[in-house]
């Protein structure tokens, strides 16, 4: 559901380090902001003084300056921490992105109207296990992939929901998606399209081989186990980061996370539905991923 919130007064603009007319942009940004009273700093979103300064809880909005990686980060940083995210589109693709570069003065004038609500996004939450033992846990935004490693040849999987199991697949991975995901690594490997508000987990396999070749979605609450066995050559990454290695009889929980992602949108819900149809016929592989 939508939630409304107070009209922020505190706010930083953080931008992609890799994008130069991003910090032009946020300082024309700050700017804005503190001729209409608000205290607005900007810097870039791998500073770990801005880092600590929002996990501190010193701003009560983060303006995000890029592109949709950009708000993956950003949701990273600002989840635990209840901080909302306002995503301006410097980047080649924005399903995540509500606010087009040229169009930031009239959208801040509206949030400074109070006419805006906040979208809460599920994240989900992966941990790592090795006989009974927890390695390590992790949040995602878009969805953790289990999936072969360096050797080009299929993985062993198998998915158990709550504790069932619910199939086994030879595949080059299996992907555990939450709806924001859906529209991600998701739905370039054939799975449907979920609306943002959902809480469910979406589980995509990747290339199967004579195995089951469908999505599933889980129930709303329901958790997902997935094993790999007999290759060695296994690995998982968390909303594309650098892949964690996985040996044989490791696997990976996952459930709804702890906490949610919180995105300023304007105007109606159905704003999603346009985005789709904007983007669905553009490519986002030519160019950098920003």
């Amino acid at each position: 559901m939508p939630e409304e919130m107070n009209i922020p007064r505190r706010v930083v603009v953080a931008t992609h380090p890799s994008i130069p007319e991003a910090v032009t942009e946020a300082a024309a940004i700050a700017d804005y902001l503190r001729a209409r009273g608000l205290i607005a700093h900007h810097g870039a979103l791998d500073d770990e003084s801005l880092r600590g300064r929002v996990q501190n809880g010193e701003y009560d909005l983060l303006v995000a300056l890029g592109g949709d990686g950009t708000m993956l980060r950003s949701a990273h940083l600002c989840a635990p921490h209840g901080v909302p995210i306002l995503g301006i589109n410097l980047g080649r693709f924005g399903f995540l992105t509500q606010v087009r570069r040229e169009e930031w003065r009239s959208n801040l004038g509206d949030l400074l109207n109070g006419n805006f609500w906040i979208e809460n996004r599920m994240m989900i939450c992966a941990e790592h296990k090795r006989t009974g033992l927890l390695l390590g846990s992790w949040h995602a935004l878009n969805e953790v992939v289990v999936c072969r490693g360096e050797m080009i040849r299929p993985v062993h999987i198998s998915a158990s929901a709550d504790g069932r199991l619910l199939t086994k697949y030879v595949a080059d991975g299996l992907i555990a998606a939450t709806p924001t995901g859906s529209t991600a690594y998701a739905l370039a490997a054939g799975g449907p399209i979920l609306p943002p508000e959902l809480r469910n987990i979406l589980l995509v396999p990747i290339a199967p081989h004579l195995s089951v070749d469908r999505a599933v979605v889980l129930s709303e609450g329901s958790s997902v186990s997935i094993a790999v066995s007999g290759s060695g050559n296994a690995v998982f990454s968390i909303d594309g980061q650098p892949p964690v290695k996985l040996d044989e009889g490791d696997w990976v929980d996952v459930r709804a996370g702890d906490y949610t992602a919180r995105f300023v949108r304007f105007g109606d819900p159905g704003y999603f539905y346009r985005n789709l149809t904007a983007h669905m016929n553009q490519n986002p592989a030519i160019g950098n991923h920003r």
